[in-house]
């Protein structure tokens, strides 16, 4: 495979988990550098870019298509969106460097799009989340390799 091969895989592979379908964009990470494809500082760059897209797309959904939520296509159930809605009433906007977790990640996002958090607000809290994550994932992994 090659480098750029690599890049656009684990691009999409991060996109695709960011949203609410599943992903494995951090085992991606991981095989690449196990693998050797890649410089680790791209891999990483095109990770966070690729993740974080995936969650601006999810704030576009919370934003713009929320009256929908109780059509089957909308990618939260009920209960998963009023559980996110919860976390946020409750802890507010700094949830949203929790971005990065299992579960309740992806609805926090949909969900700060329907709370109107200021775009840029929201893209600064879900790229330190999501930069962190896969900051760690790395430098995890090229320990193990070492």
């Amino acid at each position: 495979m090659s480098d750029l091969t690599a890049y656009v895989s684990l691009f999409f592979s991060a996109l695709l988990s960011a949203t609410i379908l599943p992903g494995t964009s951090e085992a991606a990470m991981v095989l690449l550098l196990n693998e050797g494809q890649g410089l680790p500082v791209l891999l990483f760059t095109v990770a966070v870019i690729g993740n974080v897209l995936g969650s601006v797309v999810n704030w576009i959904l919370g934003r713009y298509f929320t009256h929908f939520k109780d059509r089957k296509w909308f990618p939260l159930k009920e209960k998963q969106y009023d559980r996110a809605v919860g976390w946020f009433d409750h802890y507010g906007k700094w949830t949203l460097l929790l971005s990065w977790a299992p579960f309740f990640g992806d609805p926090l996002t949909i969900v700060a799009g329907a709370m109107r958090v200021h775009f840029g607000f929201f893209l600064l809290l879900v790229t330190l989340g999501k930069a962190a994550r896969y900051l760690f994932v790395v430098q995890a992994a090229l320990a193990v390799l070492e």
